[in-house]
């Protein structure tokens, strides 16, 4: 199966559980709702989920904490962002890019519960920066130094 296959793959399993979750809820909750039924959903499909994985910044080859979290992280590949909005704005896909591009994954879903119907509400974003490999060499690379290096440095 290619990547591109899988990262497909989980995002249909995405999409699926968070009409499910529209259908039992509706519209109008709050986004912490949304997520942890979600999630219980995911988990019910066998998928790895992380909920609000800290995302750092790596900058000199240390890893700062700027206060960056991702909603749900789906099988280490894709970000998941829940809003509940009248409508999705630029700057709703613009910290999705963001969180892709720092992250180095490839596919992200902006999910927007606050719609009648859920489909109007789905944007899949793919990350085509070229500097996604750099980012998830940096990933890589902050695994391997000491542990005495700082390791939060909060920029809220």
């Amino acid at each position: 199966m290619t990547e591109k296959n899988r990262l497909d793959q989980i995002t249909d399993s995405i999409i699926g559980a968070a009409i499910e979750v529209h259908r039992a809820l509706g519209p109008g909750l709050l986004e912490s709702t949304y997520e942890a039924c979600l999630t219980f959903e995911l988990v019910e499909h066998g998928l790895k989920i992380e909920q609000q994985k800290p995302l750092p910044v790596i900058y000199r080859q240390v890893k700062l904490n700027c206060g960056y979290r991702i909603d749900v992280l789906v099988e280490e590949s894709v970000i998941v962002e829940i809003k509940v909005v009248d409508h999705l704005a630029p700057i709703h896909k613009a910290q999705l890019l963001s969180y892709l591009r720092l992250s180095g994954c490839k596919v992200g879903l902006l999910i927007n519960f606050n719609v009648k119907v859920l489909k109007d509400g789905i944007v899949r974003v793919v990350n085509n920066f070229p500097d996604s490999q750099r980012a998830q060499r940096s990933q890589r690379q902050i695994s391997t130094l000491p542990a005495v290096l700082p390791q939060v440095i909060n920029q809220d």
